[in-house]
């Protein structure tokens, strides 16, 4: 009989995983804690694939237990999700039993075409999304995913079945959930884009956190850092003639950064102008070190200034960061639920310009919100609070003395409406949700929360609303 491959997780890299290694031949059973109507669904719909789905089992050696008597566990692929030093997998991986991420199994697969991997806390996805419209916008095939849009395997499965064009590049978000887990990925090209303290109820600890994130840089071939992080730039000696870039003069870093800013507004490529930055339409200071880092990434691929420049006039940002979403009563709406953190979320706010009405909540996440609650305490004239972080939240806020109004609601719908009200009475020019939170607590994920936001304002509106861009119907 086969030996089995245990896939952990019923979500889109669980999916992608248990599809790549049928493919490989292998026998597959997904595992999943769930048990939703949903899930029944995709479960009915895997099987006809070949593919076994088990609902409602905790991850524990008893599931496994036949399978380890015969010796027929090949491997156990985990999802994002499932943490790697969960108990049960370390007692696994202590027996000695093949245990790795789903984005590791698609390195294996498809290691023969060169990886950008990118990585950091925030503006990870801004990069991925502009490296790849710069470099498709100059012929190219460089699709993205990983941690966002189209997992690992999925795109490993389309190359493997010759499913579109051959790629050139793989441009690949990578969290440190992704990189803990997938210890052989070392990527042509490495950007870390920022470091600050997050997802510690799952690391534990900042420096865990960051040794993470260090090692994925440590294996790449090319490295491009971002020397306006003082953490990444405190650890300089750990890295190899890496690629530095700057949003500041390059005289403030220690004349280290080929990429800067200078005082025109022009992006400098060591003393060469190659283009204004005001030609980037996307807000905020922080999209300039996004541009900056995508920048450095396509100049070495051989992407002429030009050329990157003409691919920047129809660039229109990420979904879900800092998204227009279109007008209600003269209010604009600003579907920011990819601010996922306070860093974020302060970036976010920062990019507004005149006072808003700010809807924040969700799942809390460690973290320090001094810059955050400063931030709106300057520029936010209402904040409405949903999910389970909303009290905690609303009273960080009050003890910060913010003078605006403060009230918490279940649900995004509630407080969508309460905005939109508060609004409208207070002549208050714009709305953004920026959450600040994760959105484990009410949604799968913040693309979920985002499009549900869309939906709301889509329907609220008795006026109509003019959406700057097609609401997902799904």
């Amino acid at each position: 009989m086969k030996s089995k491959i245990f896939v952990i997780g019923l979500g889109k890299s669980g999916i992608g995983a248990a599809r790549l290694s049928k493919n490989n031949g292998d026998n597959v059973t997904i595992i999943e804690e769930a048990k939703s109507n949903k899930y029944k669904i995709l479960k009915e719909s895997l099987l006809h694939e070949g593919i076994y789905v088990e609902l409602g089992q905790e991850l524990n050696e008893r599931t496994f237990e036949p399978w380890i008597t015969q010796g027929r566990i090949k491997s156990i692929i985990i999802s994002p999700g499932i943490p790697w030093d969960h108990p049960t997998l370390t007692k696994l991986r202590k027996s000695g039993i093949d245990i790795q991420g789903e984005i590791n199994m698609a390195w294996q697969a498809i290691k023969e075409i060169p990886w950008i991997g990118i990585t950091g806390t925030n503006g990870k996805t801004t990069v991925t999304y502009l490296l790849n419209h710069i470099l498709e916008s100059n012929s190219y095939v460089a699709p993205m995913g990983g941690n966002m849009g189209i997992p690992a395997s999925q795109l490993a499965l389309a190359l493997r079945k010759k499913e579109g064009e051959r790629p050139d590049i793989f441009i690949m978000e990578i969290s440190s959930y992704q990189i803990e887990s997938s210890p052989e990925i070392n990527p042509f090209i490495g950007i870390w884009t920022n470091f600050t303290p997050d997802h510690l109820e799952r690391h534990k600890t900042i420096e865990k956190y960051k040794s993470i994130k260090k090692s994925l840089i440590e294996r790449s071939g090319v490295q491009i850092l971002n020397a306006d992080d003082p953490e990444i730039l405190n650890i300089r000696e750990s890295f190899n003639n890496p690629i530095w870039v700057s949003s500041k003069d390059s005289s403030h870093k220690n004349n280290i950064a080929k990429y800067w800013i200078n005082n025109k507004g022009f992006l400098i490529e060591g003393g060469e102008e190659l283009f204004e930055t005001s030609i980037l339409r996307i807000p905020g200071e922080h999209n300039i070190q996004n541009l900056l880092l995508a920048t450095a990434a396509a100049r070495y691929l051989g992407i002429s200034a030009k050329g990157i420049k003409k691919s920047l006039r129809n660039f229109d940002g990420v979904p879900h960061r800092l998204e227009e979403i279109g007008e209600v009563n003269d209010i604009r709406i600003i579907n920011d639920s990819k601010a996922t953190n306070f860093e974020a979320a302060t970036s976010g706010l920062k990019a507004i310009k005149g006072t808003t009405i700010l809807l924040a909540g969700g799942q809390l996440k460690h973290g320090n919100p001094s810059s955050w609650i400063r931030e709106v305490n300057q520029k936010v004239y209402a904040v409405i609070l949903f999910g389970a972080g909303a009290k905690e939240l609303k009273i960080m806020l009050k003890q910060s003395d913010f003078p605006g109004e403060l009230i918490c609601y279940e649900n995004l719908e509630e407080a969508t409406n309460s905005a939109l009200q508060i609004a409208k009475i207070h002549k208050i020019k714009s709305i953004i949700l920026s959450p600040a939170c994760s959105s484990f607590d009410q949604y799968e994920n913040f693309e979920d929360r985002g499009d549900h936001f869309k939906k709301l304002i889509f329907n609220i509106s008795s006026e109509g609303i003019m959406p700057n861009s097609e609401i997902d119907s799904k």
